[in-house]
């Protein structure tokens, strides 16, 4: 079992800064790619960045250069950075996480999704 706890969250002023962190948990996992996606009031949940275990980020467009993906593999743990805020940038931010375990002598995977962070920004 894997779970998933995102922190980071709230209301910023436009133009304003906040990060967002998401940590991973669960025995004898590995933890695969990570990545962040967001959903906006009665849109589709759409993919802002991801990052490998080797440290590799991809970054929409709609975000590039605002926003920065990291990730610290030795607490499973990643972060968005996301500065120069705008309110087209509210919506629930969620965390996925591609996690795999041993079974017998195969390995297991699967994605496993945080609950979901809210940010808010005003104009």
């Amino acid at each position: 079992q894997v779970q998933l706890a995102e922190s980071g969250g709230g209301l910023a002023q436009a133009g304003g800064s906040l990060t967002l962190s998401c940590a991973a948990s669960g025995s004898g996992i590995t933890i695969n790619d990570m990545a962040w996606y967001r959903q906006g009031s009665g849109e589709e949940r759409e993919l802002v960045a991801s990052i490998s275990s080797s440290g590799s980020t991809s970054i929409e467009d709609s975000v590039k250069g605002r926003f920065t993906i990291s990730r610290d593999n030795d607490k499973n743990t990643v972060y968005l950075q996301m500065n120069s805020l705008t309110p087209a940038d509210t919506g629930l931010y969620y965390c996925k996480a591609e996690a795999e375990w041993p079974v017998g002598t195969q390995i297991v995977g699967m994605d496993y999704w945080g609950g979901g962070t809210l940010v808010t920004v005003s104009a």
